[in-house]
């Protein structure tokens, strides 16, 4: 269920970021390039801001009783 909300945010951003980027100002860019360095750092050192946030708001790291996710 992590999972989910994660890349349900994470596309929300980016695609925010991208529509303010054309309707408001290009460095709005800046966001989506933050965006990006945190899931490359993420990616190297198993640790991300967002992940702790939803875990201490409850949100389960498993997908319930399925066994295969």
């Amino acid at each position: 269920m992590l999972n989910t909300y994660f890349r349900v945010i994470v596309g929300t951003m980016v695609l925010l970021s991208v529509v303010l980027t054309v309707y408001v100002n290009a460095n709005w860019m800046w966001f989506t390039v933050f965006i990006g360095a945190n899931l490359i750092q993420s990616a190297f050192t198993k640790w991300c801001l967002l992940e702790t946030i939803l875990v201490k708001l409850g949100v389960k790291k498993e997908g319930g009783n399925c066994k295969t996710c």
